[in-house]
């Protein structure tokens, strides 16, 4: 939605104002499918994070940068700025995602096709603002390819691992220390036993 102001604010924007429109009723849509099948406390904490951000953080932007920068091209600037910083942010989001596909061994919520449509597109948006010299729509898709490239390489290492290994060593280390504790009882109890056994014949012994 930001993107989408910014390509309103800017000249000859049609471009940036089309993809974002269809970009956002996908987004609107795959939202209003997850609220459909969410369970309660998730809907109530998703339409929380809505009126914070998308009316709350949004609507603040946009009252406070058409009021405080009346000059049209400094608003552009401006805005263009905070399009940068949040296009960092969405392209630094799937850190978590390669995080837990290191520690699990398991690509199972990284796919492929999608690590690669973004490297993709991060590099279409590139090309488009590096030529018509737009440097708030060029320099975070560096960041965006750059990080495309790292999950799909983590993708590839990965992809094969067998996430059991680690369960399955520890269920074979709990094993064999199971086995060497219950003959560490076994031989405590046979050594208790032959040392009543022995106090028995002693007293048996002693009075005969």
């Amino acid at each position: 939605m930001l993107t989408l102001y910014y390509g309103f604010l800017k000249t000859n924007g049609f471009m940036i104002i089309t993809i974002n429109s269809v970009g956002t009723a996908i987004e609107t849509i795959y939202l209003i499918v997850y609220l459909i099948y969410a369970s309660r406390a998730i809907r109530i904490y998703t339409f929380k994070l809505v009126i914070l951000f998308n009316i709350g953080a949004y609507g603040l932007i946009l009252v406070s940068t058409s009021l405080i920068i009346p000059n049209r091209s400094h608003r552009v600037t401006a805005v263009g700025w905070i399009c940068a910083v949040f296009s960092v942010c969405v392209f630094a989001a799937p850190l978590s995602i390669m995080r837990i596909v290191i520690k699990t061994k398991s690509v199972e919520y990284m796919p492929f096709a999608l690590s690669f449509s973004l490297t993709l597109c991060a590099v279409m948006w590139f090309f488009y603002g590096l030529l018509v010299n737009d440097l708030f729509i060029a320099s975070p898709n560096i960041l965006g390819f750059i990080f495309g490239i790292a999950q799909m390489i983590i993708y590839l290492v990965y992809k094969n691992a067998k996430k059991d290994e680690l369960p399955q060593f520890k269920l074979q280390e709990l094993s064999a220390n199971d086995v060497v504790r219950e003959r560490t009882t076994e031989e405590e109890a046979t050594t208790t036993t032959i040392a009543i056994v022995s106090v028995i014949n002693s007293n048996e012994s002693g009075v005969v």
